[in-house]
């Protein structure tokens, strides 16, 4: 006799919304991760007042009121609007493209001078079939040159052209002043960490840390959601399917070192792509502190630089790489029937999900394994 409902292997966003909401309808759950600690790539610490991701920057952000009202049942959020800043051949500029990034580069001052030139430089093609040919029917040679070629080459170990469009058009570009790189209503970090956030939405839950899933433990439960790498659980019969990975390596200093929190490196080199300088996401939080110091006293700074790296077999799946061949190859994955076996998650859809929309496929998942609706 099966002792739980739901085995969830894995203690991400997917997971662990997944796990709340069918305990909270009455459903008996396990989940199982084989880190030694929830909440996945957001895994984060405390550290001088603040919160340090172990896994790169994590910014909360979504247009769904449904999932915004479920997140912030587990904590408080502080506001907080995402304006990276690029660094080009030295210096540095406002991004995503907007007024401000084409007054510095072109001495444009008002909308219609900034559609003018764009519509000027911009190349004509109608129907754009990949990530270069869209940013060149965007912005142009030169200003895809100067920021997205070297930058997307280096994170991704493609050429732009190889790559589909979809990565782009995740990224805005305005004829305004506001550098928001999002587009969303809500947005914000969690007062006391993603680590305590899902530590809280899994309380009540039966949690084992450092377990790897083996096929047997099917038996624990009616159905298992696994959020792992699919290509995985198949035990790669169609082949590997590909991701980007990231290695990450930190630094303190005294002192507010970069001014914000993401300044992006689009040339060739340096060989990482971001710096991270956490204590920027918490302004208005705790951290605050750090900026009522007393004339002479230290501000202690951490900063994460984010390599990209190729990927191999025992590193973390960070990015899903949705070119034509490995979407053929998960296609193949995904038509094996799956009996009782529901995937889930950026590894197990392979998709590139932001953590608001791993939360609504859960939440989603959930609706229609229970026959239910979330409000």
């Amino acid at each position: 006799m099966t002792e739980f409902d739901y085995l969830i292997v894995g203690a991400g966003f997917y997971g662990s919304s997944f796990a709340r909401c069918a305990t909270d309808l009455g459903r008996k759950c396990l989940v199982i991760d084989k880190r030694h600690h929830v909440a996945g790539a957001a895994f984060d610490t405390k550290q001088e007042g603040y919160y340090v991701s172990e896994y790169g920057a994590h910014i909360f952000h979504t247009n769904s009121s449904k999932v915004w009202s479920f997140i912030t049942q587990f904590d408080t959020f502080l506001p907080f609007i995402n304006r990276p800043k690029v660094v080009s051949e030295g210096k540095m500029y406002s991004f995503p493209i907007n007024l401000m990034t084409l007054q510095q580069l072109k001495g444009v001052s008002t909308p219609s001078e900034a559609e003018a030139y764009l519509t000027k430089v911009r190349v004509n093609i109608p129907e754009p079939a990949n990530l270069e040919e869209w940013m060149l029917s965007m912005v142009g040679e030169e200003l895809y040159r100067k920021f997205y070629y070297h930058y997307t080459k280096k994170q991704w170990f493609k050429e732009p052209s190889e790559l589909p469009m979809s990565i782009a058009q995740r990224i805005p570009i305005r004829l305004t002043y506001d550098e928001n790189y999002f587009i969303t209503k809500f947005q914000g970090i969690p007062s006391n960490g993603y680590t305590n956030l899902i530590s809280k939405m899994l309380d009540g839950i039966k949690v084992e840390l450092g377990a790897s899933y083996t096929r047997d433990m099917s038996r624990l439960a009616k159905r298992v959601i696994y959020t792992g790498p699919i290509d995985e659980y198949y035990d790669f019969a169609f082949g590997h399917l590909d991701f980007r990975t990231l290695h990450f390596t930190k630094e303190e200093f005294n002192g507010d070192k970069q001014g914000n929190a993401v300044v992006n490196y689009v040339d060739e080199s340096p060989s990482y792509i971001r710096t991270i300088e956490h204590m920027h996401f918490y302004r208005h939080g705790e951290a605050i502190k750090h900026y009522n110091k007393k004339p002479g006293e230290s501000v202690k700074s951490v900063i994460t630089y984010d390599h990209p790296v190729k990927f191999e077999r025992g590193m973390d799946p960070f990015y899903p790489i949705r070119d034509k061949v490995n979407s053929n190859m998960y296609a193949k994955y995904n038509a094996i029937p799956s009996g009782n076996v529901v995937f889930g998650g950026r590894l197990g859809e392979y998709k590139y999900l932001d953590m608001d929309q791993s939360m609504a496929s859960a939440m989603a998942t959930v609706a229609r394994l229970e026959n239910v609706s979330f409000s």
